[in-house]
């Protein structure tokens, strides 16, 4: 494994390990105007939610790497304590790189990336009308993370009001993940888009104690077949199935089909069985698979 320290790399080659692996990350696309009215639209991938009470976005424009300046947003945050934050999704992603073109000030990025300016209800910043999502938000702080090439400047943002688009809705008016189209910035030129096809469900264990991969026998634990996903899931499961419950898995057709062609073929039998509970554990039918590799 490769071990560096970050005091002995440059802030390029530093830059570049993190922004690979951290990530995805989304992207905020934030609107700002500075004192004489110039708008400046830009994209962050320094960005994240912090708060939902109250409803807190940072975002960080940091100092240049190559020359240690800063950016007309920070600039501008600091004259106007406002912005809207937009979400970024697939059908305005090259727009969006390409209003992260460092013009010169005073130059309008809606109009040379071809957005469409809307006048925002609280806020002085206008609204990037093609963003699925877009946060209206007053700036609480900015907190200055350093005065060197790529030190971050935290932009604490309030949100006041959220206009999101009824087409990204499901039908309890909630946002469905499948048809907002996110993008996220990965390292370099990289982006990623979430998908249907890579879409997946992690059951949140909130409301029960799972029993923990520990709980499990050691064979289970130190499986060639299962992966430690596998196991999670597993280890999810409120408590152990009674021996009652494990025998009576024995007279569904799959099962029974393994046990009779591997009688007398303990490690085949035991291999078999797991790689039955794998497949239910994919379709999502964890009881019956933890109560597969328990026989």
């Amino acid at each position: 494994m490769l071990t560096v320290k970050t005091s002995e790399l440059t802030p390029a080659e530093l830059q570049n390990y993190m922004q690979y692996a951290v990530a995805p990350r989304p992207i905020c696309f934030a609107t700002t105007i500075d004192a004489a009215g110039n708008i400046n639209l830009s994209p962050f991938s320094f960005f994240n939610m912090f708060s939902t009470n109250p409803p807190l976005c940072i975002f960080s424009p940091a100092r240049r790497v190559r020359d240690n300046t800063t950016k007309h947003t920070l600039e501008n945050i600091l004259e106007v304590k406002e912005c809207v934050i937009n979400i970024v999704n697939y059908a305005m992603v090259q727009q969006t790189s390409l209003a992260s073109t460092e013009y010169a000030k005073g130059i309008n990025e809606f109009e040379k990336a071809g957005f469409t300016m809307l006048p925002s209800q609280l806020v002085k910043p206008p609204r990037v009308a093609e963003a699925p999502v877009q946060m209206e938000c007053i700036v609480k702080e900015v907190i200055h993370l350093g005065e060197n090439p790529g030190a971050g400047n935290l932009i604490l943002a309030e949100v006041k009001l959220i206009h999101i688009k009824e087409e990204i809705l499901d039908d309890e008016g909630r946002i469905d993940q499948a048809k907002i189209d996110l993008v996220a910035r990965l390292g370099g030129d990289w982006y990623c888009r979430v998908t249907p096809e890579n879409l997946f469900k992690v059951t949140k264990p909130l409301t029960t104690l799972g029993i923990g991969i520990d709980a499990l026998p050691e064979a289970i634990r130190n499986s060639k077949v299962l992966t430690g996903n596998d196991l999670g899931m597993l280890g999810n499961i409120e408590h152990l199935p009674t021996t009652e419950e494990i025998d009576a898995v024995r007279k569904l057709p799959e099962v029974k089909e393994i046990m009779d062609a591997s009688i007398g073929d303990t490690l085949n039998r035991e291999r078999e069985l797991q790689q039955l509970a794998q497949q239910w554990l994919h379709q999502g039918n964890v009881k019956d698979a933890l109560k597969v590799v328990l026989l």
